[in-house]
């Protein structure tokens, strides 16, 4: 049986260069159906497929596939559509994510950003003993290949000092891990997305045990 989702990436990427090329709204409701074909059903099918499987391992997750549509009202760029089929499984305090966009296509997962409460529990821990954890931890993931989003802070924030042995996790205002797919692996994305939330999942238990759930 051939895979659902093999045509999945390059389908997306040919649509969203096109897109790249008229994106306004003429060239999408034109292309309507296309778009619910080729992304929409698949990308919703792969959700609802890895989230399945995710409950069965005991890690429940809410899936969201991101809506093409761009929020224009306070942006100077006024295009109408992203370039880019964003989807993620939330797991409450963390979440796994995928992309693709004409320029990419990635595996992910962390925390996209620490709300105020977490921010604070956030450097409590990286102060302790689960900072030596998580930096250790980091270190491992960087070996296999994912890459950190960089540090939102210039200077390590107060009281803490600037010398501080893990002065860059202190400089983070939130903390997501990236891993390119190549090319060779496209025909059956499912098997490295759930061999890359396994790599992080070490990582994303540290982070659920010192960050408070969301309200």
């Amino acid at each position: 049986m051939p895979d659902p989702f093999a045509q999945l990436i390059p389908e997306a990427r040919s649509f969203l260069g096109e897109l790249q090329d008229h994106n306004d709204r003429d060239w999408f409701t034109s292309n309507k159906a296309r778009y619910d074909g080729q992304l929409k059903a698949p990308a919703q099918h792969l959700l609802d497929q890895i989230g399945a499987d995710m409950a069965r391992r005991n890690r429940p997750a809410r899936v969201k596939l991101f809506r093409p549509h761009r929020d224009v009202r306070f942006s100077k760029d006024k295009t109408p559509y992203h370039l880019h089929l964003h989807m993620l499984w939330d797991l409450g305090t963390t979440g796994f994510f995928f992309g693709i966009a004409p320029g990419y296509v990635r595996i992910g997962g962390g925390v996209m950003g620490f709300a105020k409460d977490r921010l604070t529990a956030w450097r409590k821990a990286i102060d302790g003993e689960p900072g030596d954890q998580i930096a250790a931890e980091l270190d491992i993931l960087r070996l296999r290949g994912l890459t950190a989003d960089a540090p939102e802070l210039k200077r390590v924030p107060a009281p803490y000092p600037a010398s501080h042995p893990h002065g860059d996790l202190l400089r983070r205002k939130s903390l997501t891990l990236w891993q390119d797919l190549p090319q060779g692996a496209w025909d059956h994305p499912q098997d490295a997305i759930h061999s890359t939330f396994a790599t992080l999942e070490p990582l994303l238990t540290q982070l659920e045990e010192i960050l408070p759930a969301p309200k």
